[in-house]
């Protein structure tokens, strides 16, 4: 693939960090393809910036949130797991402001979150996080000027249609695989809760259903619990990502 396929092990819903191996512009769009997915896992793709050039780092990251967010030099956001599913094709940027948005092939733009410092050189950074198992580069697209037209990278022949022979779509199918069972068992760490047909119990009182989705994807609280912990502290309890209102859909 020419070094454009980013894909994490299967075992794992983490461990799958990429960055671009240049920085991008201002307002350039970071192109991808969602190649394989495994539904068994809540959460998915994660995107944001970097002004750390990724070869100087001096540990690899296991996940970009909370892990590379809580350093100095990193941003990163969930995207909408609408924009996620198998197939799926996206862009995301920063404009001029320090905003990132992202975009999937429906047209629609999501505001994923601001305070980006674009007077630095920024790299593109991809977290295969969750459902998300691997993304294809697609190259990137950059305005031209003050015209219409825009340039892109990587001019390349269009990559084969993706096939969900790889993906694990058990949850869509209406069932559950005995694999899914098994993949937490690969971990000597705290996991992102499996996504199934079953309901979960709620992560902090662990007497009612789990129903609120946060903001990071993971659906691990009740409603009452989820107002408590959004006005006590702000953060999901698995994974520490702040609690926002759902992401603000840009027109």
């Amino acid at each position: 693939m020419g070094a454009r396929l980013a894909e994490r092990a299967r075992k794992t819903f983490q461990n799958g960090v990429a960055f671009i191996n240049r920085p991008v512009g201002v307002k350039e769009r970071v192109c991808l393809r969602v190649e394989r997915c495994d539904q068994h896992w809540e959460g998915a793709l994660r995107v944001g910036f970097t002004s750390v050039q990724p070869s100087l780092m001096d540990t690899p990251a296991s996940v970009a949130i909370p892990t590379l967010t809580d350093r100095p030099g990193y941003w990163a956001a969930p995207v909408p797991q609408t924009l996620t599913t198998l197939g799926s094709e996206l862009q995301f940027w920063v404009d001029s402001k320090g905003t990132v948005s992202v975009m999937g092939s429906n047209g629609m733009r999501y505001k994923l979150l601001t305070g980006v410092e674009v007077k630095k050189k920024l790299w593109a950074m991809i977290d295969v996080y969750g459902q998300t198992r691997a993304v294809l580069l697609l190259g990137s697209r950059k305005k031209v000027g003050n015209s219409f037209s825009s340039r892109r990278s990587c001019p390349t022949l269009p990559p084969p249609p993706v096939s969900p022979g790889d993906s694990c779509l058990c949850i869509s199918e209406g069932r559950r695989c005995h694999p899914c069972h098994k993949h937490n068992a690969f971990e000597n760490r705290p996991t992102a809760p499996p996504a199934g047909l079953y309901p979960e119990d709620c992560s902090v009182c662990l007497s009612e259903i789990a129903t609120e989705v946060l903001s990071c994807g993971h659906r691990c609280l009740c409603q009452h619990c989820a107002r408590r912990v959004m006005r006590d502290f702000g953060r999901c309890p698995l994974c520490r990502f702040p609690i926002t209102p759902l992401h603000d859909v840009l027109g």
